[in-house]
């Protein structure tokens, strides 16, 4: 029995409304949500004639991902996130079960070109974590140390 587990989604479309960032109340942590319009692809000769078809996909962000998204998304602004689906249950003032299924963002970032936004701009959690290797400031290329050879290895 495989024991391979994946949840991971990569969105790209544009927003339905502006998004209205909200605070928990018990302990005030940022959380945006709103709903991703995304296009789909054709499948066939017959669904090209019938004219484009989106999904509407109901989106969470937490802390400093919503506080970005709030920022500086707007409805019909494009977008592409990563995330992973996530599903909850509630019961409503009626006693009835309710189901939920949305995507909670981990990272996003701007789609549109320059003029039209501020394209390449990620924002992650980790983003401005040290990187693990980075070249000497203005190298092309990255220089590496030779290693002499060692023959008194033990193997």
């Amino acid at each position: 029995m495989s024991s391979l587990n994946l949840n991971k989604v990569i969105l790209c479309g544009r927003l339905c409304a502006d998004p209205e960032l909200k605070q928990t109340q018990n302990n005030n942590v940022s959380v945006v949500s709103f709903t991703l319009a995304v296009n789909r692809r054709y499948s066939s000769r017959n669904d090209s004639q019938s004219g484009p078809q989106a999904d509407f996909i109901s989106v969470v962000a937490w802390r400093q991902t919503a506080e970005f998204i709030a920022r500086y998304f707007r409805k019909g602004s494009a977008i592409c996130l990563t995330g992973s689906i996530q599903t909850r249950t509630w019961q409503d003032a009626q006693g009835q079960k309710r189901y939920a299924t949305e995507v909670v963002v981990d990272e996003a970032m701007f789609v549109d070109s320059k003029n039209e936004g501020s394209a390449g701009q990620t924002y992650t959690p980790d983003a401005y974590a040290t990187p693990s290797f980075s070249s000497p400031a203005g190298a092309d290329t990255p220089r590496f140390e030779e290693l002499k050879a060692d023959d008194d290895l033990p193997f």
